[in-house]
């Protein structure tokens, strides 16, 4: 099979794979969408040491199971595999699972590919009526998702449900919109680069600001850099919440003596639990998360002039996505 793959830093080539093989209770899946993440740019740039080269990237698909009892069924993908025995899985957290897996870090293959193999358990069907395409939005929406739940579920029930996202990306506005989707009709997103605010703009109908100094009662971190997290530490109010899901850089930022004594909620959140992401494919199914028409496919055998591009911080869009069959 044909495979996008990482070969070392700043560096993924198109090339001939060994087909995937479905082990027991696994599909075998024709990928027909799967979108390029920011931690697919960390292991790019080689900032992940979780994801090393050679390998294959991408954890964000979608595409049709390929023989066995639901031959031809239309299916997005949950990549992360959990063990189902463990404390943190029998109370749902499947997240934190410790022998969990996912799809693009070792011992499993990424889904730049033209097909994948995956249990059932981490398949959810697609309507016929939903392009494939929006579909493999899924698993980048249910980061979203699980935060903006979390962030809330944390918030003071005296405090405004308004919100502010620091990051115009894909994880930001999905962060949005999924605030959106759970009644917060008050959601500003802050993004300093001009391009990427622009289209935002054009497509969804948040406050978009290059920056701000207003505060507000929940501050979702959807970069994750020093710099986002001391903007975070600012513009939270006393008594609120700051949900951090952004994996820019490890370190520094966080005014700690200021969350002290002013009781702000700090949550660190990772990837989403099965329910968060059934959630989410329902919102896409139903039209709860707006069109999500801000994309821009591409094939996978152009899969490292995307990677190129967003190296240098030339692409505009919140999401590329990539058809392995082009």
């Amino acid at each position: 099979m044909k495979a996008l793959v990482y070969e070392g830093v700043e560096h993924v080539a198109y090339r001939d794979m060994p087909d995937a093989a479905p082990q027991d209770a696994e599909h075998l899946i024709r990928v027909e969408a799967v979108g390029i993440c920011g931690s697919d740019m960390h292991a790019y740039l080689g900032h992940d040491a979780r994801r090393p080269a050679p390998l294959i990237l991408g954890h964000e698909a979608a595409g049709v199971i390929v023989g066995g009892p639901r031959d031809g069924d239309r299916v997005t993908i949950n990549p992360l595999v959990h063990c189902g025995t463990c404390t943190a899985c029998q109370s749902g957290r499947v997240n934190i699972c410790p022998n969990r897996q996912i799809i693009s870090m070792p011992p499993r293959e990424g889904a730049f590919a033209q097909y994948i193999a995956m249990p059932d358990r981490n398949l959810v069907t697609v309507p016929d009526d939903v392009p494939l395409a929006k579909a493999a939005l899924a698993e980048p929406l249910a980061v979203s998702w699980h935060t903006a739940r979390l962030g809330l579920e944390a918030l003071h029930p005296a405090m405004d449900r308004r919100a502010l996202v620091i990051g115009g990306g894909a994880i930001g506005l999905a962060a949005a919109l999924a605030l959106k989707a759970m009644g917060v009709s008050d959601v500003t997103i802050t993004e300093p680069n001009d391009a990427r605010r622009t289209y935002v703009a054009s497509i969804c109908p948040f406050n978009l600001r290059a920056e701000t100094t207003e505060t507000f009662p929940l501050v979702i971190d959807a970069v994750g850099f020093a710099a986002t997290r001391q903007a975070a530490s600012a513009l939270v109010e006393p008594g609120g919440v700051i949900a951090h899901v952004g994996l820019g850089d490890g370190g520094g930022g966080l005014d700690i003596r200021r969350m002290t004594l002013q009781e702000i909620t700090f949550i660190g959140t990772y990837t989403y639990t099965v329910e968060d992401f059934r959630q989410t494919a329902s919102a896409i199914f139903d039209g709860r998360l707006g069109a999500l028409d801000w994309i821009e496919m591409r094939p996978l055998s152009e899969g490292a002039d995307a990677f190129r591009q967003l190296r240098n911080g030339s692409v505009a869009v919140p999401k590329i996505i990539l058809t392995p069959w082009e």
